[in-house]
């Protein structure tokens, strides 16, 4: 039987896209931001039988019984127990505070919060890009077809740089401004919105290709201003962007409407992140004051959570 430590522990945490969602899917650069204190963690304690349990806010009960919803979560655990022949049973405990469906990465702050807490558990030795690799065994299963953002952001302590098939790289942040990054309220749909991408390629390939592209140049251009604490430009980007992402079907009405608050009430810039059809928006402020202000327009408004993030504090 293999010597584990009981109590072993992993810890994970949410994401943004800053830039660059969808059009990341087809080899345009994403900017990705870790949001470090919303977290998930994940406790290993062993049990005296041969039981393999999972306790969390979704679902308790054995990880052989896992709902179709949660697949994703069962193929990596199964496949880190039979990695590990004679493994002990153990408990799984899963505590987070991401909203699920928002956009915010929550499946792959818990897949990586669970080869943290096994390879842990195991007294294995991980390389970053081990450990990436297996939390796509659950990412892949959760969305097809990922791009690998969401899994190295909540994986990473700095802002990343990613191109499909490359390896992510932090970039550098030197801005003096304020993200507030507010849930909508509304469960977002990545299923659907990636959906919607892929008709649009093929009903009208040349408009959806030029939308992808100019996605790709505001990433470029945000990476730019971003090292050159150039905010009133990158305000601007973010609103450049979130109109490609309405040309591409992914945004919600409702969720312009709450944009347009934002934009009345101090943003330099608005968007959506993630996957769309729902979920989170994020906004620049120049500084913590119109921050906070904002967060309480907003909250009037019907969003539902608010995060102030400073920029400066993400290198």
């Amino acid at each position: 039987m293999y010597p584990v430590i009981s109590g072993a522990r992993g810890t994970s945490h949410a994401k943004i896209i800053l830039m660059g969602e969808h059009a990341v899917v087809y080899g345009q650069p994403a900017i990705a931001l870790p949001l470090l204190t919303v977290q998930t963690q994940v406790t290993v304690t062993t049990l005296p039988c041969q039981q393999f349990l999972l306790e969390s806010d979704y679902y308790s009960g054995a990880i052989a019984d896992l709902p179709t919803q949660m697949q994703g979560f069962k193929d990596l655990i199964m496949h880190l127990i039979t990695t590990h022949p004679n493994s002990p049973g153990f408990k799984l405990t899963l505590t987070s505070q991401l909203p699920a469906e928002r956009g915010m990465g929550s499946s792959a702050a818990v897949a990586v919060a669970l080869v943290k807490a096994l390879t842990n558990f195991y007294q294995d030795q991980l390389s970053h890009d081990e450990l990436l690799d297996l939390a796509n065994i659950a990412e892949k299963a959760t969305h097809k077809n990922p791009s690998g953002l969401d899994a190295a952001t909540a994986a990473s302590n700095q802002p990343i740089w990613l191109i499909r098939g490359q390896k992510p790289r932090p970039i550098p942040i030197k801005m003096n401004a304020y993200l507030v990054i507010c849930d909508s309220g509304i469960k977002g749909q990545t299923s659907q919105a990636i959906q919607i991408v892929k008709k649009k390629l093929i009903e009208s390939p040349q408009a959806g290709q030029t939308t992808l592209t100019k996605l790709g140049q505001l990433a470029y251009k945000s990476r730019e201003f971003l090292a050159k604490n150039q905010i009133q430009a990158l305000g601007q980007a973010f609103d450049a962007a979130h109109h490609e992402l309405q040309k591409l079907g992914v945004s919600l009405p409702a969720l312009d409407n709450l944009i347009t608050i934002a934009r009345q009430n101090g943003s330099l810039g608005s968007k959506l992140t993630g996957g769309g059809r729902g979920g989170c928006f994020i906004n620049l402020l120049p500084d913590y004051a119109s921050a906070k202000n904002l967060a309480a327009q907003l909250k009037a408004a019907g969003a539902r959570q608010i995060w102030i993030q400073a920029l400066n504090q993400l290198n």
